[in-house]
């Protein structure tokens, strides 16, 4: 199945599997989808996630996290932001705060996909992918 936005594909299906409380979620892979999975890896919204071979293609597996029962969930809200109809970049100083700093903007820019807090380090502007909160 072929989508026009594959980044709106993957985070609707995170957000799916999520409010379906679902263990796992498999999304079809990309170097800009695996980027985006290792940022909620290492932001700490999912458990785990990996490259499985089907064959002819590749899937990432997610793992999604939940608190002490699943009814409490990491991940309660995940937002696309630039999309392909309407661009969103951002210079340097204009980076957005997601929750006034408890959320994470995932941007791409020409030092790869990265979170707000390491575009700000970088002193680098980009795309806006993505609000994850």
């Amino acid at each position: 199945m072929t989508t026009n936005d594959p980044i709106a594909d993957m985070l609707t299906r995170i957000r799916n599997a999520n409010t379906a409380k679902h263990d796992t979620v498999d999304i079809p892979a990309s170097k800009m989808k695996v980027s985006i999975a290792e940022i909620l890896f290492n932001e700490g919204y999912i458990k785990k996630y990996e490259l499985v071979d089907n064959g002819n293609f590749k899937d990432i597996h997610i793992t999604l996290k939940y608190g002490a029962d699943k009814n409490e969930k990491i991940i309660s809200g995940i937002q696309r932001i630039s999309k392909p109809g309407l661009r969103v970049y951002v210079g340097k100083d204009e980076l957005p705060k997601v929750l006034g700093g408890l959320g994470v903007a995932i941007i791409s820019t020409n030092q790869g996909v990265i979170t707000d807090k390491e575009a700000r380090k970088l002193k680098v502007g980009g795309e806006v992918l993505a609000f994850v909160w």
